[in-house]
């Protein structure tokens, strides 16, 4: 599935990465412990959805080479958050649903769990 078919199917915003709406998504993982992301083999295909909204997301993805998060609970980016995705041509999204119906969505759409 590609990152413009995610969009449409979480009624999400994209906040960077307009360049990258092709990009496609194979795999998704949830979560809102950062130590947690960092122990999963990561690959380009993988997406991080998270609650978990400041800098320490951003970074902890640079670090595992995630390059699309996507926001739930109505989080939001800050311009810092952008600036930084950007540096890294990581897509952002934001959408106002759960994580746990986002997950839903995204596993009855084919993209598979990491574990």
């Amino acid at each position: 599935m590609v990152i413009k078919e995610i969009i449409d199917l979480v009624k999400g915003e994209i906040k960077e990465g307009q360049d990258h709406l092709q990009r496609e998504i194979g795999q998704a993982f949830a979560s809102d412990l950062m130590s947690d992301v960092l122990t999963i083999n990561a690959d380009s295909s993988l997406m991080l959805v998270t609650g978990l909204a400041n800098i320490q997301t951003i970074r902890t993805c640079e670090m595992a080479e995630i390059k699309t998060i996507l926001f739930v609970r109505g989080k939001k980016a800050s311009e810092e958050m952008v600036e930084l995705a950007n540096e890294n041509e990581m897509v952002l999204i934001e959408t106002d649903f759960s994580m746990y119906r986002t997950s839903g969505l995204l596993f009855g759409s084919g993209i598979l769990p990491v574990y």
